[in-house]
């Protein structure tokens, strides 16, 4: 089997703040393979993005990083000279971002964005490269390719937006792709697009792709192995249709449940995950869902427990009562019985609420 093409081991970032460090991502590892599909799920402030930024060493100043290793095809990129360092990253590795209007320069021709980086990275003419800008954005899918090059990302709609900045992070055709929430503010008819677009570019270019998103309907059919992030942690991974079929975590399961499912009538609430994320600033000891885990007992807010596989190491979840378990399940009664978690929030009243899909 030919090595990962990514390897991250025991990834630590956190940022200085008035009110002390905030420990953004805690010890996070993981691996991709060439050509296949890392999906890295969980609500906003969970640490997905901060992981993958502290990937592209694209963090603010202040920032402090630490890390064991990160491995891009068995080279340490952490050691790198900052001249060498330059033409690995946006080269060997690109980043697709959440929002393209804030990440296209608003006063710079389509056709130069893209270009841009060919001529850097690659010593292309102006001509060579501009012909390249033109092939990639037939590449992604955009009519009239002529016109858009000699445009402005304002004249563009949200859909072709988001085309420039897959075809501008395909430019220099990397090993990794990062794609952070890549179809955020896209309706539904434009999201697939852009993700089977996505997929599509994988396969042809033997990519290894991480991708980024809120929705674990989005990586349903589209990643091979998922990771769950809550409070800068990974609490559960696993290939993806093992994670589906057999949920550990009980916010891994909270989070599937919060999406709304085609079958259900009309008018049906939506379910919702109780209490709010934590803290980042000033983590509670013990686990960091207890506070709104439906399973959670007195142990877990003293302990906070590792992620393990009960002897698999496919499948791995940090959580003392696992959903699908006698012990999960029996601490899931008890705490209905008594219409509370182990924290004292009461189930039948609860603290105001974030919606697990987001």
């Amino acid at each position: 089997m030919t090595p990962p093409t990514l390897v991250v081991e025991d990834l630590h970032t956190s940022f200085a703040t008035d009110r002390g460090e905030l420990k953004a991502v805690d010890g996070v590892s993981f691996s991709v393979r060439q050509g296949r599909t890392l999906g890295v799920v969980g609500e906003s402030g969970s640490g997905k993005s901060a992981t993958a930024r502290s990937i592209m060493n694209l963090l603010p100043p202040g920032t402090s990083t630490s890390t064991g290793r990160i491995l891009l095809d068995g080279r340490d990129v952490r050691d790198l000279p900052r001249a060498e360092a330059r033409h690995v990253w946006g080269v060997e590795a690109a980043m697709i971002f959440q929002d393209p209007m804030n990440s296209l320069n608003p006063v710079m021709q389509v056709g130069r964005q893209i270009g841009e980086g060919l001529r850097y990275h690659r010593g292309l003419p102006r001509e060579a490269a501009m012909r390249r800008a033109r092939e990639l954005l037939e590449q992604v899918g955009i009519a009239d390719p002529d016109r858009r090059l000699r445009e402005y990302p304002h004249q563009l709609s949200g859909g072709m937006r988001q085309r420039v900045m897959i075809a501008t992070a395909l430019a220099c055709e990397p090993k990794l792709l990062i794609a952070d929430e890549p179809t955020t503010a896209l309706d539904v008819t434009v999201q697939k697009q852009i993700l089977d677009l996505l997929d599509r570019l994988r396969l042809e270019h033997s990519m290894a792709m991480i991708l980024i998103t809120h929705d674990l309907g989005v990586v349903a059919g589209r990643a091979d192995e998922v990771a769950v992030m809550y409070a800068g942690r990974i609490v559960e991974k696993a290939p993806t249709l093992r994670l589906f079929t057999a949920m550990r975590h009980p916010y891994t399961k909270a989070l599937f449940e919060s999406i709304p499912k085609v079958a259900s009538p009309s008018h049906t609430r939506l379910r919702v995950i109780h209490g709010r994320p934590p803290d980042l600033a000033a983590l509670p000891p013990g686990c960091a869902f207890a506070p709104r885990c439906r399973h959670a007992q007195t142990r877990c807010l003293s302990e906070s427990p590792a992620l393990s596989g009960a002897g698999d190491d496919e499948h791995r979840f940090a959580c003392f009562y696992p959903a699908g378990t006698s012990d999960g399940e029996a601490a899931l009664a008890a705490n209905q019985a008594a219409g509370r978690t182990a924290a004292g929030l009461q189930l039948t009243n609860p603290s105001p609420v974030t919606s697990g899909a987001r």
